[in-house]
């Protein structure tokens, strides 16, 4: 089972590199970010055509998340639990069926938090500390689940072209690279590093100051795997393909395979 992970940027806008994308990538599952869109506006005939169904939680021009899938989706959560007022659409769940049952995959488009300190980076981290206790109640499940989307924080200073200009930045400050280390911690596995050790593996560039043509960008996108999905892990990796494309997102696709 491949599954993948893509802040398209506007779905509106890039509709059609996705369904290039599945065409030529060929993922079962694929974990959308920033739809920038209501549900009701979601390709749903082209995606379906394309062979995959869809569960969507949008929102008019901001944030907007979506499980892609080759089999029938059980949605499992339409929100991340902790703070019922929040309505932005930051968060879909799903069970998807493999050959050998299901895997429950979580959608996240965790916060900027930009600008720190202040009020978006309060939200960010609060937003962090429910993922924690969410993927803690997961964990008593004893079943192979993934965590995975734009995640909006840099883990290491390998995962980043120049750390020396980020120490300001919502992305990089310690207290946000240290609740991301409390949730893997928890005990799941980051699917991209256990499967590369080296740095310098980016899967966000800014459109400013050439950063693609110089390869000046940082790792956000992330699959985080439970023990018993990581004990299926075969490969991880990043699809730099889209990024590449005329008018792209300024994210790429971050996959994982899981054996059968």
């Amino acid at each position: 089972m491949k599954i993948a992970t893509w802040n398209v940027n506007s779905l509106k806008a890039r509709q059609e590199h996705l369904i290039r994308w599945l065409g030529e990538f060929n993922p079962d599952v694929v974990l959308l970010q920033e739809l920038k869109g209501v549900a009701e506006n979601f390709p749903m005939l082209e995606v379906n055509a394309a062979g995959y169904e869809a569960a969507v939680v949008g929102q008019k021009t901001y944030n907007g998340v979506a499980i892609l899938s080759k089999t029938p989706i059980e949605i499992t959560a339409e929100r991340l639990p902790g703070e019922e007022d929040d309505e932005q659409a930051r968060y879909v769940e799903g069970i998807v069926q493999g050959e050998n049952g299901g895997v429950r995959v979580g959608c996240i488009y965790l916060p900027n938090g930009n600008p720190a300190p202040g009020d978006k980076y309060d939200y960010k981290l609060r937003w962090m500390r429910r993922l924690y206790a969410h993927a803690k109640e997961l964990l008593k499940t004893e079943e192979p689940f993934v965590l995975g989307g734009d995640y909006n924080v840099i883990p290491e200073p390998e995962d980043v072209y120049a750390p020396q200009k980020w120490t300001r930045d919502a992305l990089y400050l310690p207290e946000s690279r240290n609740a991301l280390r409390w949730i893997v911690n928890l005990g799941l596995t980051d699917a991209f590093r256990a499967c590369n050790a080296e740095g310098g593996r980016y899967s966000w560039w800014d459109y400013r100051s050439g950063s693609w043509d110089r390869d000046e960008g940082c790792r956000i996108d992330h699959l985080l795997l439970s023990p018993q999905a990581a004990d299926r892990l075969v490969d991880s990796g990043i699809d730099k393909t889209p990024r590449g494309w005329d008018k792209p997102s300024d994210h790429t696709p971050v996959w994982c395979e899981l054996s059968s």
